[in-house]
């Protein structure tokens, strides 16, 4: 829009020329000051007053453009689809998608589209009330301090009341919970004990999540044997697994009653109680075929050495981990501390059971990938957490300190998730926290772990309740923790925004903190393997010299005696040994009753005057007594003179 205008006058009538010329002041007229007019005038202050004898010439005017609007209609036609795709086939396109969904670049590639679509919706509005000035500033991130709430509590039904065993949520928004309870103690009597487990239903309130009513389930599961372990079928809300305490497993559907709808044979079932149980990635859906659960499909024994394997052998499974992003893989931790990467595709026992970590000297109580990151994952196992790669087999990447309690639990916070609404779904891929972990304790705390921040300690530690915590399980907005408790409790804890809510640079800080660790044990681990190369070079080479060399022959201070023994030549070693040995006699004189104490004081007076003899007849002057010589034990044997009896101490 043009808003200039050409204004035009003529010459004459600006008045006459001034002409400048350089000259100095010249008086034209001095009137002197009368102080009688003084009294006329009314003091103002203070005053400000213009006076301009010009007259204006100015012209202005000011007009906008006129909006214009039409209506008129678009025709959307959906395309972009593969030639092989057939898009009036629902189930094809339902795949493409969920192909082209979990492709790493997709997320970036759907956020740049979204600024170009966010720019042309732009265009549109005549005034942009939504602009947002300096945006090329970063705006300072507010400090908030990290809090923590307790939204609900559900309680075991039953009395007496059994503990949480495993918690989990429904795909349907996450808007159930579904909770076991048993009680593991081995041999442990327990009168009339319940087997039900229970359904809660939770609604979604704002930003979090509050149940309609905390004290009635909304479905009540009454298997014959207790349920240890209960997971919900990612695709299907009304589908449950659960492994039981008899060591059967049990396909659940709510819509068909309280009772299960498939059970596995007890002949073909496993010997102990049923830890843990995973939906995977397959044809048929799980290793047990929910349509035949007469028998697993595929069987294989934790036996790690390679000879033939048997059950006498076997490792005790504890845990286990299966991302959907890898669906060939899967981890397995056990009772005796070692975590064990496994691959579906071997054709034999060791094809499948690929790599081995020793975690833990307890077992492995929780075990799982990190979403954003799949080489790395947590284990949590005796009094301690620890973050592996797969790249670094013989030492964790990272790790807490020893706490003085038991840990019982852990778990990343979620950054993926499976909403339909694909913009939902990459808003809050954007929100969720990629370094935040959860571990729970056995004195009743929640800890909150952020590894950007700190690892020597935890950010948050939240005190639940005093009795010890058994599971947990995270809410996929990554601020709501389902936590169970000893007592059969289970409580929802709604955490404060900062610990869900991503900075711009976290993905990027956090990559490189695992690329630097694992390099960093890369590094140590090369050293430790050429350290004991060098030391089994150095043991055979020292072998094969003592051997070939015979009496006498002495390799770095070691000397060979007469019987094949090895003893020691440095000075150093022998005084310490002397001293070690002394050590040792007083402390068990002063163990000793008085009577035997003063024999032994007797005997080494006796000794001692021994010894003295010994000593000055082997200094007299033309003396011919050979000097002592070393026992076995590279010390010297003493006696009474030339001919007496010799004693050794």
């Amino acid at each position: 829009m043009d808003v200039t205008y050409a204004y035009q006058k003529k010459r004459s009538e600006f008045g006459k020329q001034c002409l400048f010329s350089d000259k100095g002041p010249e008086l034209i007229d001095n009137f002197a000051s009368n102080k009688k007019f003084l009294h006329n005038y009314i003091i103002k202050d203070p005053v400000s007053r213009t006076t301009l004898c010009a007259p204006i010439q100015a012209e202005h005017h000011l007009n906008t453009t006129r909006a214009e609007y039409v209506n008129g209609a678009m025709n959307h036609v959906e395309g972009g689809w593969p030639k092989d795709v057939n898009t009036a086939d629902e189930e094809q396109t339902k795949r493409y998608r969920r192909k082209v969904e979990k492709d790493e670049g997709f997320h970036h590639t759907v956020m740049q589209l979204c600024r170009n679509m966010e720019n042309c919706i732009l265009q549109n509005n005549a005034i942009n009330i939504y602009q947002q000035y300096f945006s090329d500033v970063e705006p300072t991130p507010l400090v908030e301090r990290s809090s923590a709430r307790t939204v609900n509590v559900y309680q075991d039904q039953s009395i007496p009341t059994r503990p949480v065993t495993h918690i989990s949520w429904s795909p349907d928004n996450q808007t159930k919970l579904a909770i076991s309870h048993c009680d593991l103690t081995f041999q442990a009597k327990v009168p009339d004990q319940s087997t039900r487990s229970y359904i809660w239903q939770v609604e979604r309130i704002s930003s979090f999540l509050i149940s309609e009513n905390p004290n009635t389930p909304l479905h009540t599961l009454r298997p014959e044997h207790p349920i240890v372990c209960l997971e919900y079928n990612q695709k299907d809300p009304n589908s449950l697994v659960s492994g039981q305490f008899n060591g059967q497993v049990a396909v659940w559907d709510t819509r068909k009653g309280h009772e299960p709808v498939e059970l596995s044979v007890i002949e073909n079932s496993y010997r102990d109680p049923v830890h843990n149980v995973l939906w995977i990635n397959s044809k048929s859906g799980t290793e047990w075929d929910t349509r035949k659960m007469s028998e697993p499909t595929e069987t294989l024994i934790l036996d790690i050495s390679k000879e033939d394997q048997s059950m006498s052998n076997a490792l005790g499974a504890s845990c286990l981990e299966y991302e959907t992003t890898i669906p060939t893989r899967f981890m397995v931790g056990t009772e005796q501390g070692k975590v064990i990467s496994c691959n579906r595709k071997g054709k034999t026992p060791m094809e499948k059971m690929t790599f081995k970590f020793s975690a833990h000297f307890g077992p492995v109580l929780a075990l799982q990938r990190n979403p954003a990151f799949l080489k790395n994952f947590l284990t949590v196992g005796d009094w301690t957490a620890r973050i592996w790669s797969e790249d670094c087999r013989e030492s964790s990447i990272m790790w807490t300190s020893f706490h003085r309690a038991l840990l019982t639990d852990g778990a990343w916070s979620p950054t993926r998730f499976t909403y339909p609404n694909l913009l939902y779904r990459i808003f809050y891929h954007v929100l969720s926290r990629l370094s935040v972990f959860f571990t729970t304790r056995s004195d009743g705390i929640l800890d909150v772990w952020d590894i950007l921040q700190q690892q020597k300690q935890a950010c948050l530690g939240v005190k639940v309740c005093d009795e010890p915590l058994r599971c947990l399980r995270t809410h996929e907005m990554g601020r709501l923790v389902a936590v169970g408790n000893q007592k059969g409790t289970t409580y929802l804890v709604e955490f404060s925004e900062n610990l869900s809510m991503i900075n711009k640079n976290d993905k990027m800080l956090l990559t490189a903190m695992f690329e630097r660790e694992s390099k960093r044990e890369k590094i140590l681990e090369a050293r430790n393997r050429e350290i004991r190369l060098k030391q089994r070079a150095k043991s055979s080479h020292m072998n094969l010299n003592m051997d070939e060399g015979g009496e006498g022959e002495v390799y770095q201070g070691i000397k060979k005696s007469e019987d094949g023994e090895i003893m020691f030549t440095d000075n150093n070693v022998v005084q310490a040994e002397a001293e070690f040995y002394l050590c040792i006699e007083q402390e068990t004189k002063a163990n000793l009753p008085p009577e035997e104490a003063e024999e032994e004081e007797e005997e080494g007076e006796d000794l001692q005057h021994d010894q003295l003899l010994d000593d000055t007849e082997g200094e007299s002057p033309g003396s011919s007594a050979p000097s002592p010589e070393p026992d076995k034990d590279g010390k010297k044997k003493k006696g009474k003179g030339k001919g007496g009896k010799q004693k050794e101490k």
